[in-house]
């Protein structure tokens, strides 16, 4: 991750955009879960830092197992290196693209399934974008023909394999993806600017943001089901500023916001209610959250400091301390 966004910190900055609700039968604007119902239900934050990267490390991907994926940063020898990491049971392991051309120190680790298949994107000698998959131990590049590649971004993998992302046309348009048995389909929302595709669950549920309007431009959360697309905004934030990042096969989607104050909260979106997560002792409330797997565990990133001497950490909210046992049953009982 080369650069960081409060509000998308897995790619390059992204602009606000006005509201287009009259491009969805609904809206999900339901009311906020208070502070204290929400911790009920949880157990502390753990911090995620990769050894040696002081100023970032961003989890953006958890499975059942509660394997954790994500990109780090570091400064060597004058350089500026990023590296996809996996976490898995508190030991770290780097991950470094091994394909032709690749460049070193661009590698970006964004999502991992149940089986530990790994997607993400790197930059070639050429400074140019691909995805890639990370399966069995072997690097496979994927790249959107229509790309003519320029940028292909995965983000998120299901237990099925498929994945979901964006990329850029040839004219410089974004547009979100999903690769499902070896097709690509353009996931866009109706009419935006740029729609990016985050997630995904077990049932093939999608979600993402997308950018819209003239003039100043305002920023939006969606969920892409059987075909209809529905927006997210949470409720009492400022105006175009939702973003949805992950889904979960019990339809629990998680993201971030600002609000009115322009702080930067997370979000868990469960059962038609909004929850606000905030990591203790955030600046500026600068909490997002990124992915939520089966048991209802979240990794995102929260800042500390401010100015130059702002730093990114990662965290993980463990919901369930029964995963390894539910994940085995799972894995029995659910197939892929």
């Amino acid at each position: 991750m080369p650069s960081f966004s409060i509000l998308d910190d897995r790619h390059a900055a992204i602009a606000l955009i006005r509201p287009l609700a009259f491009l969805f039968a609904l809206a999900v604007t339901a009311p906020l879960l208070s502070a204290q119902d929400w911790h009920r239900r949880h157990s502390e934050f753990t911090k995620i830092d990769v050894p040696g990267a002081a100023t970032f490390t961003a989890p953006t991907g958890i499975n059942r197992r509660g394997e954790i994926v994500g990109t780090y940063s570091i400064i060597s020898n004058g350089n500026f290196i990023t590296r996809g990491f996996l976490w898995r049971k508190g030991s770290f392991t780097n991950i470094d693209v091994e394909l032709p051309g690749a460049m070193a120190g661009t590698t970006n680790a964004n999502g991992i399934n149940s089986r530990g298949d790994i997607v993400g994107f790197y930059t070639d000698i050429n400074f140019q974008t691909h995805g890639f998959i990370l399966r069995k131990g072997t690097f496979s590049k994927i790249d959107i023909p229509a790309s003519a590649g320029r940028e292909t971004l995965p983000n998120a993998i299901n237990s099925w394999g498929d994945i979901v992302g964006s990329y850029n046309d040839s004219s410089g348009h974004g547009h979100g993806f999903l690769l499902s048995e070896g097709r690509f389909t353009k996931i866009d929302v109706p009419r935006p600017e740029l729609s990016e595709a985050l997630g995904i669950n077990r049932q093939r549920d999608i979600v993402g943001l997308y950018l819209g309007g003239q003039g100043i431009q305002h920023q939006h959360g969606f969920l892409f089901s059987e075909g209809d697309f529905t927006r997210i905004d949470v409720p009492g934030s400022f105006p175009g500023t939702t973003g949805a990042f992950g889904i979960n096969s019990e339809g629990d989607i998680v993201g971030n916001y600002f609000d009115a104050g322009f702080n930067l909260h997370g979000f868990l979106l469960s059962e038609g209610r909004f929850a606000k997560i905030d990591v203790p002792g955030a600046f500026g409330f600068g909490t997002s959250a990124f992915a939520i797997n089966q048991q209802g565990d979240i990794v995102g990133t929260y800042l500390v400091g401010h100015g130059d001497s702002q730093t990114v950490h990662g965290f993980l909210l463990d919901r369930d301390s029964r995963r390894d046992e539910d994940a085995e049953s799972e894995d029995r009982d659910a197939g892929p």
